[in-house]
Parts: structure tokens; C-alpha cells; sequence
């Protein structure tokens, strides 16, 4: 057998649990609806969800699509800013102290509560659930990559001291390789968040406009009763969070397999 084909049939392999807790969920849901007459409006049954799924194939892959790219654009605004306030904090103690707790304010606030001061300021668009998608997202690749930075082997430290290297030198060589694992873990963790922000931000932007979005799309149907597109629009969701942590791991392991080796165990 040659590689490539050992390779899929491992992942074959791997696949085949998931697969087969997948396929006992859709059963027991099917037989659940049937046997105890569950109301199509509380729950529909797996057939009415992929029914509706089909028809709405159009307003639900556009709306996968204009979620997916502000959660893209959400990750990747988190990921600039998080390793620019991670550098500025893994140089000076005292602007650690001065302003972690406000970005740590960020992430205890509820995103619901500030929500709207957003939509205040920046309006009713696409603009305004990147900004909660990043939000969301910049908390783990901040916290991640600050500990890398700070996370030096005292050897190497040492090393660079004796060579009289100056802080650039020391950041550019030493601390940012360091952190470069911690980064690939900061922005698995933040992938799926930022999923989740998109959305979160296209429920609050859905309300004031026509926003295509799948926050939107699913509040407008759940307004509309419309349970079985609903669930569809959930279930494509989940699928897409899915997608952007294994685009994230297939990104990170290419251009940081040097630094990555052991992040994801």
C-alpha cells in the first residue's frame, strides 16, 4: 500500500468512531420524534431538517460564506493585535501590570452587554461583527503568546546576555521563536471563537438590517417558527467551526511545523 493510501485509510480509521456516534444520534433522534410524537415546531425530525436544509441551500451556503469571512477576518485582526499587545507586554513588567486588566475586561464582559454600544459606534454592518468576532478571539492568543514570550530557557537567556545582545536582537531571535508554539495554540483555541462572535455579532446586526449573515439568518427564522431550517442553519455552524480549526491546524503545522511539534497533544 503506498503512503497516500495508508494515510487516508488511517484517517479512515480515526474517522470511524466519530462517524458511527454520529449515525446513533440521527437514529435515536429519528425514532425519538416518531415514537413519543414530538411536535415538528419543538422538534423537528432529522428528514424535515435535511428537507429544509435543501431547500434553503442557497440563503444558507451565502450565509456560510459572509460568516466564515468575517470570522477569517475577526481571527486574523486577534491575531495581529493579541502578538502586538503580547510583545509590548513581554517587555516591561509595568505595562503588563498597567494593562492587563483591561484586556482581561474584554473577556469577562458578556459580548451581548457590549454589543450594542458597538453597533452605536460602528453601525449596522459587516464591520461592526468582526470587531465582536475579534473580540471574542483575542483573549487566548494574547494570554498564549505572552507566556511564550515570557517562557525563555534560562540558558538561552543567559546566552544571549553574554553576547551583550540588545532587546531587538533578543525579541527577534530568541523570544519570538519561542513563542511561535504558543501562537499555533492560541489560535486553535481562538478559531473556534471567533466562529462564535461572528455569529453572536450577526444576531445583534440581523436585527437593524438585512444582514445575510448566519447569526441573521437564524434569528429571523427562528422569529418565523421556522424550526427545521433553523437547526439546519445550527448544524452548518458547527460544521463550519469545524472547518476553520482544521484549516487553522493545517496552517499552523505548514508554516510552523518547526516550532508546533507537541502544541496539539
Amino acid at each position: 500500500m503506498s503512503r497516500p493510501q495508508a494515510s487516508l485509510a488511517g484517517l479512515a480509521a480515526e474517522a470511524l468512531p466519530a462517524v458511527a456516534v454520529a449515525v446513533g444520534v440521527v437514529a435515536f433522534w429519528q425514532f425519538g420524534v416518531a415514537h413519543w410524537q414530538v411536535p415538528a415546531y419543538l422538534l423537528p425530525s432529522p428528514a424535515a431538517v435535511a428537507t429544509a436544509g435543501w431547500e434553503k441551500r442557497a440563503t444558507l451556503l451565502h450565509a456560510v460564506w459572509v460568516t466564515a469571512r468575517a470570522a477569517v477576518v475577526g481571527l486574523t485582526a486577534a491575531a495581529v493585535v493579541g502578538t502586538l499587545l503580547a510583545i509590548l507586554f513581554s517587555q516591561s513588567r509595568i505595562i503588563r501590570t498597567a494593562l492587563y486588566p483591561y484586556v482581561l475586561f474584554l473577556q469577562t464582559v458578556p459580548i451581548v452587554a457590549i454589543a450594542p454600544l458597538l453597533i452605536t459606534w460602528s453601525g449596522y454592518g459587516e464591520r461592526t461583527v468582526i470587531l465582536v468576532s475579534a473580540i471574542i478571539a483575542l483573549f487566548p492568543i494574547l494570554s498564549n503568546v505572552t507566556a511564550g514570550l515570557l517562557a525563555l530557557d534560562p540558558n538561552h537567556r543567559d546566552l544571549f546576555r553574554l553576547y551583550r545582545a540588545g532587546r531587538w536582537p533578543t525579541l527577534l531571535r530568541l523570544r519570538l521563536p519561542t513563542a511561535m508554539g504558543h501562537l499555533a495554540l492560541g489560535l486553535r483555541i481562538s478559531c473556534g471563537l471567533a466562529v462564535i462572535g461572528a455569529i453572536v455579532g450577526e444576531f445583534f446586526v440581523g436585527r437593524g438590517s438585512d444582514f445575510p449573515g448566519l447569526g441573521a439568518v437564524m434569528d429571523r427564522w427562528l422569529a418565523m417558527g421556522k424550526t427545521d431550517a433553523l437547526i439546519a442553519a445550527v448544524l452548518l455552524s458547527s460544521l463550519l467551526g469545524l472547518a476553520m480549526f482544521a484549516a487553522v491546524n493545517l496552517v499552523t503545522d505548514r508554516l510552523l511545523h518547526h516550532y508546533v511539534q507537541g502544541t496539539g497533544d
